[in-house]
């Protein structure tokens, strides 16, 4: 059991969520992010299945085909696009994802950059976000393509203008348009 490993990495990146939605003015986004992290059913996996590099819900995925952990996280946090599955009327699919709001895009934006920052730590750089997207964009079919296309742009914006200028766009621009679902969005 890797009780305070696991709460660390768990609490730096609750930090590093919480600055970065701070910076873009989601101020309770900041506060919230991630608190079910410390409920007993995903902070036990977490400490069982801690490594440091990477998610412990990967770990425990392998270890018994399913990630009760996960489950758990994504029923509860709306900035995963996961948690918008839903049942698709009029369509030859049975589920697929919905449309998001903004702040919850803008919010799974903050998640990643701060993923990425604890479990890369020295080497991360504001590519790494959108690169780590590329590599699974192809195996995500379940998440609307709006949703998509904005992930992209933000994390985009990031890679090629960094966190100061991808922030205030965040805060002025991105979520002032869109109290509601995301939109197909012009570049900047």
């Amino acid at each position: 059991m890797y009780i305070r490993q696991h709460f660390n990495t768990i609490t730096k990146h609750r930090m590093l969520v919480m600055i970065h939605c701070f910076r873009a003015g989601m101020y309770w986004q900041g506060l919230t992010h991630d608190l079910s992290k410390y409920s007993w059913t995903e902070f036990s996996k977490g400490c069982k299945y801690w490594q440091g590099n990477r998610s412990p819900n990967n770990a425990e995925r392998e270890d018994t085909g399913v990630s009760l952990s996960w489950l758990h996280h994504k029923g509860r946090n709306k900035h995963h696009f996961e948690y918008w599955i839903d049942y698709e009327v009029g369509t030859e699919r049975m589920i697929g994802g919905m449309p998001m709001p903004r702040k919850y895009i803008a919010e799974m934006v903050m998640d990643r950059i701060a993923a990425c920052k604890v479990y890369m730590a020295d080497s991360y750089n504001d590519t790494m976000p959108y690169i780590y997207l590329m590599k699974s964009c192809d195996k995500l079919w379940f998440v609307h393509e709006d949703v998509r296309r904005d992930l992209k742009f933000l994390l985009g914006m990031l890679r090629a203008r960094g966190e100061k200028e991808t922030f205030r766009y965040i805060r002025c621009v991105y979520l002032k348009k869109g109290a509601g679902k995301s939109r197909r969005e012009k570049p900047v």
